[in-house]
């Protein structure tokens, strides 16, 4: 049935949601996740700023991926901590195509997505991710409807 399940997560109650469906969802059939975040380029004056208030040892964990590496190390915990096999992926722009990149890539079964996402003009000009997946997705797609 399903061996690889995609679920994203930006850390908002929406894809925790949708992570803990495909949590479940994977332990029952014995399929491992693929566990996605999407993240934008930080700026370099940003990053400069930023720097400016971390010792010289710690200068390393200042990088436009440290957000999202810290969203996804956290789901993935609850991921293992359930016996599921999880691996990250951190990729730079639009989230709902590094979803269907993913997805596409490791062979994936399914996609989990919430279903809540951008509303009002921005949804209409740019589109929803589970909008978006639903019409693209290489395999099944599972929309989490949440509250």
């Amino acid at each position: 049935m399903f061996r690889s399940i995609v679920v994203g997560t930006d850390g908002s109650d929406t894809a925790t949601q949708a992570v803990r469906q495909a949590i479940e969802l994977a332990r029952s059939v014995g399929a491992r996740i693929e566990l996605v975040s999407a993240y934008e380029p930080v700026s370099d004056a940003r990053l400069r700023e930023e720097s400016l208030h971390v010792p010289d040892d710690l200068q390393w964990m200042i990088n436009p991926r440290k957000d999202v590496q810290a969203t996804l190390d956290a789901a993935a915990d609850e991921i293992r901590a359930a016996g599921v096999e999880v691996e990250v992926f951190a990729l730079q722009g639009d989230p709902a195509d590094a979803l269907l990149d993913v997805a596409e890539e490791r062979g994936s079964d399914l996609i989990v997505v919430g279903n809540k996402g951008m509303t009002g003009a921005k949804r209409f000009l740019l589109g929803s991710v589970p909008n978006k997946v639903s019409h693209h997705a290489p395999c099944s797609v599972l929309i989490i409807r949440t509250v």
